[in-house]
């Protein structure tokens, strides 16, 4: 088990001005930041770092999605960093999300649904190795 886990903000909680909000959850909810930076995606890396999902049929939108503004990529320090943060921005679909969680709060869709979480120790690495040279992480 690893203590790091990877988030991003998605386009439309930086869009909607909910990035101090979401910070100050995740700080509230005992994580550190060891590596964040804002930056926009192109349709090019959202396809890269997508490209798990690139037989599904939502992969498009999702491309299409995560390229259309700015986003908060980060990486967390926390015990149990991906299972905390997993359920503290709670169920990808907003409507099935647990009150008091980011999603909850913040999220407007299923599709538009405002952070992005790890969803294992492998992945957390790969995804924070993505945005994130070996100089950016502390």
């Amino acid at each position: 088990m690893s203590n790091r886990t990877f988030t991003m903000i998605k386009p439309d909680a930086v869009k909607n001005g909910h990035i101090g909000d979401i910070l100050a959850m995740i700080n509230k909810a005992g994580f550190t930041i060891k590596a964040m930076k804002m930056t926009k995606l192109s349709q090019e890396r959202a396809g890269q770092f997508y490209e798990v999902h690139k037989e599904r049929p939502f992969y498009g939108e999702i491309c299409d999605f995560m390229s259309s503004g700015h986003i908060i990529a980060a990486i967390l320090e926390k015990d149990n960093a991906v299972e905390d943060f997993r359920t503290l921005i709670g169920a990808t679909n907003p409507a099935e999300a647990a009150e008091g969680t980011i999603r909850k709060m913040y999220a407007t869709s299923l599709g538009e649904n405002a952070v992005h979480g790890s969803d294992s120790d492998e992945n957390a690495e790969i995804e924070g190795n993505f945005f994130f040279s070996h100089l950016e992480k502390f």
